[in-house]
């Protein structure tokens, strides 16, 4: 490549001759291709990874480009090449069907049934012993851990772990739990 000519033909070709590596073009020109990649996309870190890929792009044909006053040509051309490439990459999972298919879930329970169990539960909470009574409802009532437990009710970890096994057993002879199993 061969100097710009002096004089008033290239009045603005020292502004380009300050780009003789990509590094100073990119921290030259970084602010104005970015607003041209937010113009291209929905949001600004989209418009990042644009400019980034389209910055790559340019890097790898830094030393193919004879013109270097085309710079921000190549790298707005190659925002809009790159972009509407990854538009045409884009994936429509679009499935053509005659009914729209309604999600299956289970049925709301009925607010009674709720309350019937809940009370039948508590029922049942209510005749174990009263250590065991303790401890279940500090752990699965109060949402205390094993260890917060024990130290609430004064007693070993250990203590805690039997005691509730035993209670969650019995709890499940009951029969008047039975029909909810």
């Amino acid at each position: 490549m061969t100097p710009p000519p002096s004089g008033p033909v290239c009045a603005g070709a020292s502004q380009y001759a300050s780009y003789p590596t990509f590094s100073s073009y990119v921290r030259a020109r970084g602010p104005v291709l970015l607003r041209t990649a937010r113009s291209l996309t929905a949001n600004p870190s989209d418009a990042e990874d644009l400019l980034q890929t389209a910055l790559a792009k340019t890097f790898m044909a830094w030393e193919r480009i004879e013109d270097h006053r085309a710079l921000d040509g190549y790298v707005r051309r190659a925002l809009l090449n790159t972009r509407t490439s990854q538009w045409r990459k884009r994936k429509v999972d679009e499935v053509v069907c005659e009914e729209l298919p309604e999600p299956v879930g289970l049925p709301e329970p009925d607010p009674a049934e709720r309350q019937a169990l809940h009370d039948a539960m508590w029922r049942a909470v209510l005749k174990l012993p009263e250590r065991q009574r303790q401890m279940v409802v500090l752990r699965y009532y109060e949402d205390l851990s094993e260890a917060q437990t024990a130290e609430v009710l004064g007693v070993s970890v250990g203590t805690v772990k039997s005691a509730v096994s035993r209670a969650l057993g019995k709890l499940r002879e009951d029969p008047e739990l039975t029909p909810v199993r």
